[in-house]
């Protein structure tokens, strides 16, 4: 089943109305999705995956995993398709990647030339695609970094990989191809060493030539 995709920010719900919110104006745990913020058990938490579940007979619920923003311990929680959740206004910042040291990962403000230093354990998986000058979406709830939204794709540099086998045209044959930020892929067997490759940031999979 596919269900219409709804994306939060500051400008969709007003501040002023997330305290007050009832059971008639909060959203079902039905619409939750990837990035929203939401309050569960009294603590703001940021909802990491979401996979709606119909077992059978049984009445349909949604499954989600959540990072609370106070601990930034995560949890395997669960919700009735129907129950309402009330959300935490999010607000987006454009931030560029700048580079990585053992403090943690520095983001810079375009506008404001101030930097940001967030921590490998609220970057995740964007480590694998974070290089200099990329620019990405930072979400804030209550005032904290808990999330960073990178584009659809990025572009690449293939560091190290094989020489494909002469005689092997078949085109669905792949090679492992090791990128700049040390993340390896499957690749085309013509992508040599020094190529620039765009990525689905969202897959991991290769797309073609930069």
């Amino acid at each position: 089943m596919r269900y219409p995709k709804i994306c939060v920010t500051a400008q969709h719900v007003q501040k002023s109305a997330l305290p007050g919110l009832n059971d008639s104006t909060m959203p079902a745990a039905n619409d939750l999705r990837k990035g929203m913020a939401i309050k569960y058990n009294g603590n703001p938490a940021i909802v990491l995956e979401v996979h709606h579940r119909t077992p059978g007979n049984l009445r349909a619920f949604v499954q989600a995993i959540i990072r609370y923003i106070n601990t930034g311990k995560s949890a395997d929680v669960r919700f009735g398709s129907t129950d309402k959740v009330e959300l935490v206004e999010i607000e987006r910042k454009n931030l560029e990647f700048s580079y990585k040291d053992r403090n943690g990962y520095h983001f810079m403000d375009p506008e404001t030339y101030d930097t940001i230093t967030l921590q490998e354990n609220l970057i995740g998986d964007a480590k694998d695609y974070l290089v200099e000058n990329l620019a990405v979406q930072v979400l804030y709830a209550e005032g904290k970094p808990v999330e960073v939204e990178l584009p659809a794709s990025v572009s690449l540099k293939v560091v190290e990989s094989p020489e494909g086998l002469r005689g092997d045209t078949a085109s669905n044959v792949t090679k492992p191809a090791v990128l700049e930020t040390g993340k390896t892929i499957n690749v085309p067997l013509f992508i040599k060493e020094g190529e620039n490759i765009k990525i689905d940031t969202r897959s991991g999979a290769y797309m073609g030539r930069a």
